[in-house]
Order: C-alpha cells, then structure tokens, then sequence
C-alpha cells in the first residue's frame, strides 16, 4: 500500500510547514535543552520541560487529525521527536536520579534492546525507521509521564511505576516489530498489529485480482 497523499500546496508541491509539525520540530529543539538541563544539574526545570513537550506529543497528532494536516512526512518527523526526546528523558533521568534507577537499570537496558530491534528491523526491511504510531504507543506517554512523577516528586514509590511504564513501551516496540514483520512495505499510521494483517490481506486480494 503506498503511503498516505500529501496535502499539497498551491504549486502542487507536499505542504510540510503545518501545525503539528511545527509541534514536532519544538520537541525536536526541546530534546536537546532538556539533556542540558540534566548535565547543568537542573532536576525541576528537567521535570517541567519534559512534561511541556509531552504535551506537545500528545497535542500534535490530535491537531494533524482535526486540521487535516495528517502527511508521511509528519509521520516521520513525529517519530523522530519522540526518540529525541525519550531518549533525552532516559539519559537526563539516569543522569539526575541515578541512585533511584540504579536498581532498574535492567528494565531500561530492555526498553533499548526492543527500540533498537524494532527500529533496525524496519531499516533492514525498508530502508526507514518505522513510525506506526500505534494505539498501544499512544498509550505508553501516560505511563512514562506518571513513572517520571513518580521519580522526581515521590521517590520513595517509583519503583513499580517505572517498571509498569518500561513494560508497556517494551510491549509497544514488540507490537511494532511484529507490524513490520507482517507489512510487505513501510506504512505510516498503523493503530496495531491486526490492522497490519488486514492491509496484508487486502494487498493479497489486490495482487490476485491482477494476476486473474
């Protein structure tokens, strides 16, 4: 299936410079002050900064769907902020609250381990970073955002938090492995791994239709 049109602009050109993506693109710049604000030492400028550009990963892909402004593009420009800014937040957290992760470190290994195989499978099958933007991963904000308020302002209970949220995302890149394992080429957009078999099946039912 090709990807998702373009909304185009007046010279038939795809529109890039949008809302959402003007989202996207502060959290891009917005990754690279929050790993500042851990190296300076800053824990609550870290915390509140994390939380505004969370709002901006939420807000963009309800503004793309309500303006119409949804593009491949957009997709992966999306895709590219969130792993800027998770991995901001994983390496500023680790290096502000490292006594309290210490004893975790074993589940945020596991979240690297399933975002690199996730991300190198699609590379090897299409030659992109997959941006599936899946149910189940818009999910998984929520239990980052609340494991991180757990470990700046209630220390002495982050343990379960950080470990339900590290199990959730876990599940996510596995769901999104699979996903690539079932489409024949790369899509954007794809709620779950049983809309990917459905796009499967009907791309087969397309081929066979020609082939008759």
């Amino acid at each position: 299936m090709p990807d998702q049109a373009e909304p185009p602009k007046s010279d038939g050109r795809p529109r890039k410079l949008n809302v959402p993506n003007v989202f996207s693109a502060v959290r891009v710049a917005g990754s690279f002050v929050l790993l500042g604000l851990a190296l300076g030492g800053y824990p609550t400028g870290f915390f509140w900064l994390f939380i505004l550009l969370e709002f901006t990963d939420w807000i963009d892909g309800k503004l793309a769907k309500l303006l119409d402004q949804e593009t491949t593009f957009g997709a992966r420009l999306d895709s590219v902020a969130d792993a800027a800014m998770y991995g901001a937040m994983v390496l500023g957290t680790c290096r502000l609250k490292w006594d309290l992760v210490n004893a975790e470190v074993a589940w945020i290994v596991a979240v690297g381990i399933s975002y690199g195989l996730t991300t190198g499978l699609g590379l090897l099958r299409y030659r992109r970073v997959p941006s599936y933007h899946t149910r189940s991963a818009k999910t998984c904000w929520l239990f980052v955002l609340l494991a991180l308020v757990f470990v700046f302002l209630i220390p002495d209970w982050s343990r379960w938090p950080l470990r339900i949220a590290a199990a959730a995302v876990i599940a996510t890149n596995l769901e999104a492995t699979l996903i690539t394992l079932v489409l024949r080429e790369w899509q954007a957009n794809v709620p779950s791994v049983l809309h990917a078999v459905r796009a499967r099946s009907s791309d087969s039912q397309t081929v066979d239709r020609l082939e008759v």
